[in-house]
């Protein structure tokens, strides 16, 4: 039995795969560039390159994008997939979820799946630890970071907690059709994450409260206006209102979801300071 593991250039997909290779069970990486020896086009939004990319695979790790699901579903259906693991977003359970661009994309790719015959996991993770990149710059050029909600909760998860996960409902069937919420183990707010950050650098990572308009401007060009206002709308909401953590992780990999500040010690190098 073959895995296609998409998405393969993402930190997830590739965790995922040294834990597919550790343990001996084949797969393939698909992705839209492909950057290393054995990876196979997969765009998926070309249905054009789902037929090479699925042939001889029983089970799928999925990205959610939505554009061209219905016809990866239809060719997965007739390549004879059983199983889809896809990576979706525990936004879909907002109301509303329908209408926003945070969860749009998601929701429509599990809608597709459950409609169709094949077996489905659905893994929700909440925040990505890894969000924290969006830091960097500030950090490292020495300025602080705006942040419109520093009181805004979420529950960062470690992506190779996402990779274990995943690899956990792959390898055990007993695990899979199921829909799971992960989340990390805590509920920290902006700050308090600067704050971790900063400890494990040995520094102070200053932060400096703005308005939301001037933050939608600072990312105009780089988060287009419609996402902008989506995450502001999220972060008004959970400002000041820590938000709900599972065990999730913990049952599907066996141990406690790694910490952010876990997370901050194996990405360090991104924040460092350049010398001289």
């Amino acid at each position: 039995m073959s895995i296609l593991v998409t998405g393969g250039r993402g930190a997830v997909a590739r965790g995922l795969s040294a834990l597919l290779t550790s343990h001996g069970l084949p797969h393939r990486l698909g992705s839209r560039e492909p950057d290393r020896p054995g990876t196979v086009r997969c765009d998926l939004t070309d249905p054009a390159t789902f037929p090479g990319a699925l042939a001889g695979v029983r089970s799928v790790f999925l990205y959610a994008e939505a554009s061209g699901v219905e016809a990866f579903v239809k060719e997965a259906v007739t390549a004879g997939v059983e199983h889809v693991v896809l990576l979706s977003s525990s936004s879909v359970l907002s109301p509303g979820a329908a209408d926003s661009p945070l969860s749009a994309s998601h929701l429509a790719v599990e809608q597709a799946l459950s409609a169709s015959p094949l077996r489905t996991t659905l893994l929700r993770p909440g925040s990505f630890a890894s969000n924290a990149l969006g830091w960097a710059w500030s950090l490292k050029s020495g300025r602080p970071v705006h942040l419109p909600y520093p009181g805004s909760y979420c529950d960062p998860v470690h992506e190779a907690d996402l990779a274990e996960a995943a690899f956990a409902v792959l390898s055990d069937p007993a695990l899979g059709g199921r829909a799971y919420t992960l989340t990390g183990p805590q509920s920290l707010t902006f700050a308090a994450q600067l704050g971790i950050l900063g400890e494990v650098l040995g520094r102070p990572l200053p932060f400096e409260a703005v308005s939301a308009e001037q933050w939608k401007a600072e990312v105009d060009g780089y988060i287009p206006g419609p996402y902008a206002d989506a995450l502001l709308e999220y972060w008004a909401s959970t400002d000041g209102l820590p938000v709900e953590i599972t065990d999730a992780v913990e049952r599907l990999t066996g141990h406690p979801a790694r910490t952010f500040g876990q997370w901050a010690e194996d990405h360090a190098d991104a924040f460092a300071a350049p010398v001289g």
